[in-house]
């Protein structure tokens, strides 16, 4: 596949997002990767594979736990919760801005999503309504369980484990964090009208739906600055056996309340032409950060256009930029892009993570 950016391209103008001043408008996805150690800290490898890409506008990274609870939904994903790890995320933040690049951490708890046999904990959720879903756990393939409903005690601690892992990611030197309330994990549960069946303050109306990411956004805000903040969200997303019949008003609420914080950005996972799109689009005034779902290809000409028009200010690229470290530039001048090895997206080690060629390389190969 190839594609040539104009040399105006809106995509390829600088931006200022919160207090981090971004080349370009092409921001690296997160993407999990499976390959963190044990214990939650980034892999040995993370430094360099961040660093590769810092071409990037903006670097969010792969989804990382809150709390050691806030994992299970996939073996070997990283964490920012203890010092051990934060370390890591410091090395990983210098090797990205040595590189000239700029970086977000992604912060989540997965909520349903999680299976025992790999957080080590019981599964919670909004509710007690489980995601048909079938898991990799050490012991081989299982469906995910009820989930035990939160009370709204548990609630608060996660906010705060939130906010307390946001200011660990910015102490480390990120240069901010993005919430993840996206792709059926904990806060998009509580945003849904059928997952969340809750009858308390966090459950019921748009507004109560909407109660517990728009906490969260407060709350970290509070503690690390809104110009340092992103929010992700996905209306309508299927993903994790997500359902949702009302699509709009939960996330319009949401928006609303969080609106006077002035965060740096909202980072939509939808299609475009989809009228939930339309909606966020009419009620965010900020900067909006488009991604489309990961069933489909990034077509770079509609983004560019979107751009263009000033319909998004920023679009993320996941696959094409795990394959492509020097994406940009081959966006710039036309070039083959690498195809992704699906055999190694959650494969441990270095191969398909950090041995993608860039162009120089093609050219004038490493063992040269």
């Amino acid at each position: 596949m190839t594609f040539t950016l104009s040399e105006t391209s809106a995509l390829l103008k600088p931006i200022d997002l919160g207090n981090a001043k971004l080349a370009n408008r092409i921001f690296m996805a997160p993407l999990t990767r499976s390959r963190a150690d044990a214990d939650g800290t980034p892999s040995a490898l993370a430094a360099e594979y961040y660093s590769q890409r810092a071409e990037a506008g903006l670097i969010i990274s792969e989804a990382t736990a809150v709390c050691e609870q806030a994992n299970g939904a996939y073996m070997n994903t990283p964490g920012i919760y203890t010092d051990r790890q934060q370390d890591k995320w410091a090395e990983i933040a210098t090797a990205v801005h040595r590189a000239g690049g700029r970086m977000f951490v992604q912060l989540w708890h997965v909520g349903r999503m999680a299976h025992p046999d790999i957080s080590g904990f019981e599964t919670v959720g909004p509710s007690a309504v489980a995601a048909d879903v079938v898991t990799h756990t050490p012991a081989g393939k299982k469906p995910l369980p009820v989930p035990r409903a939160l009370n709204t005690g548990e609630i608060q601690e996660i906010i705060g484990q939130f906010r307390t892992a946001a200011r660990r990611a910015v102490d480390a030197g990120m240069d901010g964090v993005e919430i993840h309330s996206a792709n059926g994990y904990l806060l998009h549960e509580f945003l849904s009208d059928v997952v969340n069946q809750r009858t308390d303050v966090y459950g019921g109306s748009p507004q109560n739906r909407a109660r517990f990411a728009a906490e969260v956004v407060e709350a970290v805000a509070a503690e690390i600055g809104a110009d340092r903040v992103g929010l992700r969200i996905s209306p309508g997303n299927s993903a994790g056996d997500m359902q949702e019949i009302d699509q709009v008003s939960a996330y319009e609420a949401l928006l609303c309340r969080i609106a006077s914080l002035d965060i740096a950005y909202l980072h939509v996972v939808i299609e475009p032409s989809r009228p939930a799109f339309a909606a966020v689009r009419t009620q965010w005034e900020g900067t909006l950060v488009l991604n489309t779902p990961r069933t489909q290809d990034t077509d770079f000409g509609v983004m560019e256009n979107l751009a263009e028009w000033g319909v998004v200010g920023a679009i993320s690229v996941g696959r094409a930029f795990l394959a492509n470290p020097d994406l940009v530039h081959r966006l710039t001048v036309g070039a083959e892009l690498n195809e992704p090895d699906v055999e190694t997206f959650y494969a441990p080690g270095p191969a398909g993570y950090i041995d993608y060629p860039t162009l120089d390389e093609l050219v004038t190969p490493r063992s040269a």
